[in-house]
């Protein structure tokens, strides 16, 4: 087989999950997870956005989404390298976030929403982190949300509302779950409900 052929073979595949994943998306989890960003902006919440790995640039890129088109305070420990390293060195990475999230007086009136692969897996030893967060919004009574790919882990399990990307292919499960948290953020803070701004080339003449 020569190598054109193989190189269109797997682009074909590729974008084919793409379109399978689309389809299969729950619609009426990403309604549940609108619901809770606009409850959480009429609060006067604010919105954590967790997410490690690539998942960790994504909530970069989300916060802004979030805070200059949905017009809700937005934030993400990754966002802050030596606050959070600081946290790894001194108090282990298990803890690091969850303790991010005490240092900003995590309550009530505000969202966790996780970016994750896996959603986290204490027994596995899988992004505990993400774990240790969940439990103190939990314990605070915080309102949680998640993006998540395969079987969403301890964030499905615990979630208000929890959008699992289906898994089509074991071989891709990793950059789906991961570019399909952009198709879903891009969602929320495009949407009528939830978008307060106008975006610059939607709005530029």
């Amino acid at each position: 087989m020569s190598e054109k052929i193989i190189l269109s073979s797997y682009i074909d595949s590729y974008l084919s999950q793409v379109c399978a994943i689309a389809k299969k998306i729950d619609k009426k989890a990403v309604e549940k997870v609108i619901k809770i960003i606009i409850k959480t902006r009429k609060a006067g919440g604010r919105l954590f956005i967790l997410g490690v790995g690539g998942s960790a640039g994504n909530a970069s890129h989300a916060v802004n989404d979030f805070r200059k088109i949905a017009g809700i305070e937005a934030y993400t420990p990754t966002d802050n390298v030596s606050e959070l390293t600081a946290r790894v060195n001194d108090d282990g990475w298990n803890s690091a976030l969850s303790n991010w999230l005490k240092g900003s007086r995590l309550n009530g009136k505000d969202c966790l929403l996780v970016f994750s692969v896996g959603g986290g897996n204490a027994e596995k030893n899988i992004s505990v982190n993400l774990v240790e967060a969940l439990k103190l919004a939990q314990k605070v009574k915080a309102s949680i949300a998640g993006i998540v790919g395969r079987d969403g882990g301890y964030t499905a399990k615990v979630a208000d509302a929890c959008v699992v990307v289906p898994t089509v292919d074991s071989d891709t499960i990793t950059p789906h779950a991961e570019s399909f948290q952009a198709v879903i953020w891009h969602l929320l803070v495009s949407h009528p409900a939830v978008k307060s701004f106008g975006m610059k080339w939607e709005t530029t003449k």
